[in-house]
Parts: C-alpha cells; structure tokens; sequence
C-alpha cells in the first residue's frame, strides 16, 4: 500500500469539533466526528425538502421520497449491494442485527437441536440478539474462538461448525482487536454447509473498501456514525432471497399493502422492514459522508490509517509496562489499539489521558467475553481516524509514558 497523499490539515479544518479546542480525539471506534459537509445537507434538507416521504403527492413530499430513495442507491453502490432494494435503513447497527435474529429465526424456524456460532470477540450487539433468540426458541448458542492476536482461520470455522450450525455470526473487523478476518472465505464454508452467516460490519465500512457481493454474506450490518454520518441512521443489507421471505420485524406505517380486519398483506422489501415515519435527514446525510469519503478516496483513507497505526503502535511498544492487546503487524489493528499499563485500572489510564485532553475509552468496550477469553479484565483504547495526526499520538504517548510514575510506582 502506498504513502496516503491526504491533506490532514485541509481535511481537519472540515471538521468543526476538531477545530474547537486542542482535544485529541482518539476516539472513532465509538463514533467518528462529522465534517460541514454533512452536517450543510442535513440541514439544508430540513430547510428545503421536509415532509414525510411516501405518502404525499404534492412536491415538497416527492422530494423527501427522491432524497430518501437516492441516499438508498448511494449506499447500495457503496457497498456493491445487487440493488438498492437490498439495503434497510434502520437506527443503527445495533437494531440491524437484531432485526436479522428476530426476522430470520423466525423465517428459519430456529429451535431446540438448532446450533448458532458465534465468535468471542462479537460486539455484544452481533451477541445478544442470538442470545436472546437461543433463549427464546431452545437453540443453543456456541462461541468460535480466535487466537491470542485475534486471527481467525478457516480451518477454525470448519472445526467449530456443526451439521446443527443454521447461523454463523462474525465481525468483519473486531472493535477491540482491530483485527480483519477472511468473511469470503467463511461465508463459502458456511453456504457449504448450510449455515447462514450474518456479518458486524461496523469497524469495517468506515476502514475498508466493502464489497458485500464479492463477500458473498447473507447480511451485513452498518451504522453510519462511524463513517463521518450523523447518529441515527443505521444499514441492514440482506440478499433478496431472504428478505423476501422474512416477516417484518417491527409493524405500522408503510410496512403493509393491504390490510383489513381479518387480513393483511405486508409491503414489498424493503419497506415491510421501516415502519413509520423514516429518517430521511440521516438518510441524507449518509449518502453525503459517502460522497466526503470517496472524494478523499478509500485507498488514500486506509493508508493514511495504516501510517497512523504503525507510528503509534511504535510509539506505546517503546514505553515499559505498556502491553498492546492482538497482533504485533499494524496493518491487522485497522486503527484500533487496545491497551493496558501493568498496575494501572483502565478507568485511572483514562481520567489521567483526559486531564491531557486527550480522549479515549475504557472498560471491556461491549466485548466482554471476548475480555474474559484474553484474561484482561478490561483495557483501554485509542481508535484513529485518517484525521488524527502524529502530533496527537505523540501526546498520547507522552501522556501514557508518564501514567505509572503519576499513580505513584517508583520507575
């Protein structure tokens, strides 16, 4: 991968928070912040084009229908999705996935004797949802475990999969690791045995190229915070055989073609799966950070990021009791370092960092079991974005090199 060419002053003056103070915002892995640009077509789409899109013939709700329905495209083409009718729009990731538990097992008949895989390292919301479900219909859920630096193989699938396996559920990207695994390689195996396999792609959109055809899953989960969007609106692509197929997940508004009292007939996809009122502001505004993203350029993105990682992970290796959990590579972190100081709580790690202005997050970042699996109890992690900037980890670096001394051990 090349030098990335990115202007990350140009760029940071886009961003008004980071233009506010002197915090380092090291962050992103739990939301990135949001350039004028998209927060100019939020805004400018309340001002010029709001109504309720769907249900009225008049201009101003045409409008909102078109800037609905094109952001759908947008993203559709952004993730090489079939169609746009593939992609739901939902809040978040979060709601993503539990709308695949809820409506597939229900579609798939999941029950007593039925297996779902699991990897330990899910965000807990790529882990509940399947818990929940197990709970509810008598199936069990089993964990796929990675190894020590988060790689997960596929040999490692095969072993933990089987002939009960209907759904597999993994990552792209692990939220605490950083770590990429193979998903074409899985959902092969998977598709080969039958399983369904259901894809976090939280860590990965804002990170990497996504080419969800290609990658052959079932469904692929996304929010658009993460990727320079405004909250609230999250990403559900599905193929078309199964969203088809599954009832709706929540009901009301718009998710029916008929009904009467004795019957009803629900909406096509994929409008049976976005009941009442939709968010066509964030809608909008995901289509605009799609834009903001490919203007800079993806490749430009993930190598600025891998320049990024490198220089910090050399930074934190250098300082004494400092242990980074994963890999040793940088390029298997995708900006993501969680850490640990020996003797030293993450939540101490971080209210010292803070009182650097410096920002980061601690405890088991809703991936406890992985936590456990590892015998870490929580950690603390620095997450970088493109924008971040040599200087800002120098800092952090600085901050954490001095973080032992402060909590009183004599170096």
């Amino acid at each position: 991968m090349g030098q990335s060419t990115i202007d990350v002053k140009a760029v940071r003056k886009e961003f008004p928070v980071l233009n506010q103070s002197d915090l380092a915002y090291l962050d992103n892995s739990a939301t990135v912040q949001k350039p004028q640009r998209v927060l100019d077509a939020v805004t400018h789409y309340y001002q010029t084009e709001n109504a309720n899109p769907f249900r009225g013939l008049y201009d101003l709700s045409v409008a909102a229908t078109d800037a609905y329905e094109n952001a759908r495209q947008k993203v559709a083409d952004f993730i090489h999705a079939p169609k746009k009718q593939d992609i739901i729009f939902t809040r978040n990731a979060s709601e993503s996935l539990n709308l695949v538990a809820y409506s597939m097992g229900r579609y798939l008949k999941i029950g007593k004797g039925d297996e779902i895989l699991v990897s330990i390292a899910e965000h807990h919301s790529n882990m509940l949802p399947w818990r929940m479900l197990a709970e509810q219909t008598g199936a069990t859920v089993r964990y796929l475990n990675c190894h020590k630096d988060g790689s997960l193989t596929v040999d490692d699938l095969k072993a933990a999969m089987t002939p009960n396996t209907r759904i597999v559920a993994v990552a792209e990207i692990s939220n605490v690791l950083g770590r990429a695994w193979p998903i074409a390689d899985f959902a092969k195996v998977c598709h080969e045995q039958g399983a369904v396999i259901v894809v976090d792609g939280a860590q990965s959109v804002p990170h990497t190229k996504i080419d969800v055809t290609a990658m052959d899953c079932d469904f692929f989960a996304f929010s658009g915070h993460k990727m320079y969007a405004p909250m609230g609106i999250g990403v559900l692509y599905g193929k078309s055989e199964w969203l088809n197929k599954m009832p709706p997940f929540m009901t009301g508004g718009e998710t029916i073609d008929i009904v009467t009292t004795d019957r009803i007939v629900w909406a096509e996809v994929p409008h049976r799966f976005e009941a009442g009122t939709v968010n066509v502001g964030g809608a909008v505004g995901l289509a605009e950070a799609i834009d903001f993203m490919e203007d800079l350029g993806l490749d430009q993105i993930e190598a600025r990021e891998l320049e990024l990682t490198t220089y910090a992970m050399e930074r934190l290796k250098a300082i004494p009791h400092v242990h980074i959990i994963g890999a040793d590579e940088p390029e298997n972190h995708h900006g993501i370092l969680a850490f640990s100081i020996d003797g030293v709580h993450p939540h101490d790690i971080t209210t010292i960092l803070s009182e650097n202005k410096i920002a980061v997050r601690a405890g088991h970042h809703c991936a406890e079991p992985l936590h456990h699996y590892l015998g870490v109890p929580s950690t603390t992690r620095a997450s970088l974005s493109f924008y971040n900037t040599r200087e800002e980890i120098d800092r952090l670096a600085d901050a954490v090199g001095q973080i032992r001394k402060e909590m009183g051990y004599d170096e």
